[in-house]
């Protein structure tokens, strides 16, 4: 095939959330020239691929990226989202991808988009429709906006064998299904899994009909700590109570105690002690869903699904061809260990902020046009990989504390971030006057040095 050449100051490999909202933010604050690279047929990465009823775990208005708001900003007044705001949904975010690439990216003339090409490495890609090749002079940085790439079932094989006469679907096909089956065996322990539940509940399926397959039990964020808008009062409440729990602790898991006491964490079965931590948010309404399925097996991961038994790491269980097995156990959240966000020639959105991945690559792209030197960006850039267990909470905050300092060193870092529509902190100034903002003010005032000083005890010292 062919070979074209192209130039350009930034190759950015990856059009999923992360490549979307630093691009947005470079081109916004600089003049720089992007050729963006992406493999999927348009923008929005896993989303492109995710379930049909997939939501945000967090309120629309600070996801995406910063020059676009998403959706309208309203409360839900119905469902399991009741009395917070919207959520947007699979369909949703990918139209908000589709515009920004549109209205915002190539509207500004400086950005090209290339969508069904593999990058091939060597600043060169290929149509994966025409085969043509294309070589690019990249003048500035390749932008690895795969680095942090989620896994999801849609793309991922189960991680068993499995009986090739049994039903085994990916969780997005259950939209699909067109007759009852013998009962849903839903496997996997994490948000999607928790989310298939929730919607066959939803929609009628008895929870007697639903076996769930979870080999870790995990804490969840609640989502009334994580609201903006006129609410966003009690989400500055839930940092005071995070900092003081911090402050006064001994251990990871008092920590966790602590913050339980306030629902500022959740978990499904009060009864099993959580191991697994990934910042997934959920509601209480949802909570309350999930528990009424009695028949959970905590036998560990499966194994195998046979005929008439599934064998997992400490156990069997019966099944049967009637049965329909949902694939929910595909990694998600990719744990790569975190690198420096930019080297020579090369630059890695990772999270900055814990459980804010859109914000901290939209930061990433401000830093990287107004900054001229690497260890600065890199100063006001620390990384840290995705949560997956409780101690990752301390580990995220402790940089986002370090992060945060350096911030009120730089005074367009601090605008951009108190300004930026993707913090959930922007809507605070109007509410400072309010006695709970006060009291939480005083709150984190008063414990934010110790809780600072005792979190590497914390790390140092923590086993789960």
């Amino acid at each position: 095939m062919s070979t074209g050449t192209l130039e350009t100051d930034y190759l950015v490999v990856g059009c999923g959330a992360g490549g979307m909202a630093f691009t947005d933010a470079l081109i916004d604050a600089g003049d720089a020239d992007v050729i963006m690279v992406d493999r999927h047929h348009a923008p929005g990465g896993h989303w492109v691929e995710s379930y049909p009823f997939v939501r945000l775990h967090q309120p629309s208005a600070f996801y995406g990226v910063n020059s676009l708001p998403l959706g309208n900003q309203t409360i839900d007044a119905r469902g399991f989202n009741r009395g917070f705001y919207e959520l947007a949904g699979g369909p949703e975010l990918c139209a908000y991808y589709d515009r920004v690439m549109r209205e915002r990216l190539l509207a500004s003339g400086r950005v090209r988009y290339f969508p069904m090409c593999e990058y091939a490495s060597g600043y060169r890609f290929v149509s994966r429709l025409s085969g043509e090749e294309y070589r690019v002079k990249v003048r500035k940085s390749l932008v690895d906006a795969r680095y942090l790439e989620s896994r999801v079932p849609a793309s991922y094989a189960p991680p068993f064998d499995l009986e090739p006469s049994l039903r085994c679907v990916p969780v997005g096909e259950l939209p699909r299904v067109a007759a009852p089956p013998d009962g849903y065996v839903i496997i996997g322990g994490g948000k999607t899994a928790m989310d298939a539940c929730v919607w066959l509940l939803e929609t009628g399926v008895p929870p007697e009909d639903l076996c769930w397959i979870k080999p870790r039990e995990s804490w969840l964020l609640n989502r009334a700590y994580y609201q903006g808008g006129d609410m966003v009062a009690r989400t500055y409440e839930g940092f005071s109570l995070v900092t003081e729990a911090i402050a006064q602790v001994g251990s990871v898991g008092e920590v966790f105690e602590r913050l339980e006491a306030e629902d500022w964490v959740l978990r499904v079965d009060q009864e099993v002690a959580p191991t697994m931590f990934k910042g997934a948010t959920v509601s209480e309404a949802e909570i309350e869903q999930l528990r009424r399925i009695e028949n959970v097996v905590r036998l560990g991961h499966v194994r195998r699904i046979e005929r008439d038994r599934i064998l997992l790491d400490g156990g069997e269980i019966p099944t049967g061809p009637g049965h329909l097995h949902v694939h929910c156990a595909a990694p998600g959240l990719n744990h790569a260990p975190p690198l420096p966000l930019f080297g020579e020639g090369r630059i890695t959105p990772q999270s900055i902020r814990f459980a804010q991945f859109t914000f901290s690559a939209a930061l990433a792209g401000f830093v990287e046009a107004t900054r001229g030197s690497t260890e600065e960006k890199n100063r006001l850039c620390p990384t840290h990989t995705y949560p997956n267990r409780p101690v990752d909470l301390v580990r995220g905050l402790f940089l986002q504390v370090q992060a945060e300092l350096n911030w009120a060193e730089a005074p367009d870092v601090q605008e951009w971030v108190s300004a930026s529509r993707l913090n959930p902190l922007r809507d605070l100034p109007p509410h400072l006057d309010e006695p709970r903002v006060q009291e939480a003010t005083r709150r984190f005032g008063e414990h934010q040095v110790a809780a600072f000083g005792n979190m590497e005890r914390l790390l140092a010292a923590a086993t789960i």
